[in-house]
């Protein structure tokens, strides 16, 4: 499904981050990306997700194939790529429903298909925020304004479970959330997952591997993978910290 291959990144025209990230992540699988602060993880999802505040100066990101190194963020979401922001926009204005109705029927209309029925448009939305304990008021107010850490983080796996993208980006999903709100998160998420799509999350803490199992855990450390391996290595982690890895 994904396919990075030699990637080199940096802030535009700024220093560089990534030094030659090489990962695979096949349909079906969850990937954890784990590291100390500054070793360039959410520059990797941000880079993957097409952010332009990155400048990719080597390498190829392969999505089914095809290199979408120059694609517009816009066009990558199209083509199934959805990341989940460590500090999402506020939107004031719009609601949470109807930002989801926009960004569904804008995927759509790219595709080619039609707008989605407002009946089966409306089911859906039942259907997914019963999943998250989601309220009906919650879905009128204006995205993200006013939202504790929690509910922004709520509202992003809502937005994932609606828009059924192929690879899900999960940038410190974790962060900010008492135990309650995790493990709700990680249930839509452990929801969201079947053999034709795939996770990548980005995060610091072993905890949340916890409610989430990943097929392949990665240490990236100074811009580059330098260890992978089961969740076993979380936990290895969390006992261990990072500096066995790095000395």
């Amino acid at each position: 499904m994904l396919e990075i291959k030699n990637l080199h990144a940096r802030i535009v025209d700024g220093a560089e981050i990534l030094k030659g990230i090489n990962l695979e992540i096949k349909p079906g699988e969850v990937h954890a990306i784990m590291g100390p602060n500054g070793a360039g993880k959410s520059t990797l999802s941000s880079v993957i997700a097409g952010k332009e505040d990155y400048e990719v100066t080597e390498g190829e990101i392969l999505l089914d194939g095809h290199n979408i190194v120059d694609d517009a963020p816009e066009e990558r979401a199209h083509k199934g790529i959805f990341m989940s922001f460590q500090y999402p926009v506020e939107i004031p204005g719009v609601s949470v429903t109807n930002f989801i109705k926009a960004a569904i029927n804008e995927n759509r209309k790219a595709n080619g298909l039609d707008d989605m029925l407002a009946r089966e448009m409306l089911a859906l939305i039942r259907e997914k925020a019963d999943l998250l304990s989601i309220k009906k008021d919650f879905l009128n107010r204006s995205l993200n304004e006013g939202f504790s850490g929690g509910e922004k983080k709520r509202n992003e796996i809502f937005q994932m479970l609606m828009l059924n993208p192929k690879l899900a980006i999960l940038d410190e999903t974790d962060s900010g959330l008492d135990i309650d709100a995790l493990r709700i998160v990680a249930e839509g998420v452990n929801h969201f997952k079947n053999s034709g799509n795939a996770v990548l999350m980005i995060t610091h803490y072993q905890r949340l591997l916890n409610y989430i199992q990943p097929d392949f855990v990665h240490v990236l450390a100074d811009g580059k993978i330098i260890k992978t391996g089961d969740k076993n290595l979380a936990l290895e982690l969390e006992e261990k910290g990072y500096d066995w890895l790095l000395n």
